[in-house]
């Protein structure tokens, strides 16, 4: 059965010739390249006192959509989506980008953010799945980031168009992932053509360790190391040091805007499956690490025609079956 979708207004104007013509509904659904019930839907909803015209048509097609965007609210099924993302360690970003495009549903990030504080009040424990879980999210209104700056940040403005094409092999991104207490983390980064992922785990987030682990992990892959983009936190104060030793340069994000590192993100939540949140990182060993890097690199991904990160990272053929 063929799934219903919107039609352009391209495909309205074509449908007005061809009833002109006289076609069938069957011949128009060949001919437009959809379902017949599709066909007869539109005839239905968009046809005026004057018979089937193709600009009236996406008029009232878009005022439908419009006054159905409107009328979104937090349902029990809305929440039930949100609440399972959430639980999955997704940024309320992501969720609102998901519930448009997957869904058709729009609730902004905002709303999102107000459901899980709401949540936290009740006694819920929605906000542990945030990465800041125990800092209420606010507006800044135009306020200058608390955290401090990073000395010689160059933001992410600044960084080669070609990077957001995902159109070669040496662009990655960079963050931490942070253990029980705060003790332990592990340096991620991960390319973001081919999603090939790199993990080291250090002793704390502190800059210095950070910056060590960085280096070591890239080095062995300079010839593939064009830039570097990590968000805003402090343990990448050595950005410097680490654009020096890889002859690369490092840009930061914008302040709490975690899609510009999309993949990144992501990628985190894929480990966590290995390391989840609350558990200790102090007992991790280098081996468990290296065998959960091989996993996520070794892993088919839909994203990459279901080859690996590993054999498009190395431009390596898939091997097939015997």
């Amino acid at each position: 059965m063929t799934d219903y979708k919107q039609l352009t207004e391209a495909q309205r104007y074509q449908i007005a010739a061809l009833l002109k013509a006289g076609q069938t509904n069957k011949k128009i659904a060949e001919i437009v390249g959809v379902s017949e019930g599709t066909i007869s839907r539109e005839l239905t909803r968009n046809r005026g006192l004057r018979g089937y015209r193709p600009k009236q048509a996406q008029i009232k097609s878009d005022r439908r959509k419009r006054q159905a965007f409107k009328s979104v609210k937090m349902t029990a099924e809305v929440i039930s989506l949100i609440e399972g993302q959430v639980r999955l360690d997704w940024s309320p970003e992501q969720i609102s980008g998901w519930l448009d495009k997957e869904h058709g549903t729009r609730i902004s990030h905002e709303r999102i953010y107000q459901h899980i504080w709401a949540d936290k009040r009740a006694g819920g424990d929605l906000y542990k799945h945030l990465r800041q879980a125990h800092k209420k999210r606010r507006k800044k209104y135009g306020s200058k980031d608390k955290r401090g700056q990073i000395v010689g940040r160059v933001g992410i403005a600044e960084r080669p168009a070609i990077v957001d094409e995902k159109g070669r092999i040496g662009d990655w991104e960079i963050d931490t992932v942070i253990g029980k207490n705060h003790q332990g983390a592990l340096v991620t980064l991960v390319d973001r053509k081919s999603k090939f992922t790199l993990i080291k785990k250090v002793d704390s987030k502190h800059a210095e360790g950070v910056t060590t682990a960085t280096i070591e992990l890239l080095t062995n892959y300079q010839d593939k190391v064009l830039t570097i983009t990590s968000d805003n936190g402090k343990e990448f104060a050595g950005h410097k040091a680490i654009s020096q030793a890889l002859n690369a340069p490092v840009y930061f994000a914008n302040p709490y805007c975690s899609w510009e590192r999309g993949l990144n993100e992501n990628t985190n939540g894929l480990i966590r499956q290995y390391f989840p949140k609350g558990s200790s990182f102090e007992d991790i060993t280098d081996e468990q690490v290296e065998k959960v890097m091989h996993r996520l690199n070794h892993r088919p991904r839909k994203g990459l025609d279901y080859r690996t990160p590993h054999s498009v990272f190395f431009e390596q053929p898939e091997c097939k079956a015997a």
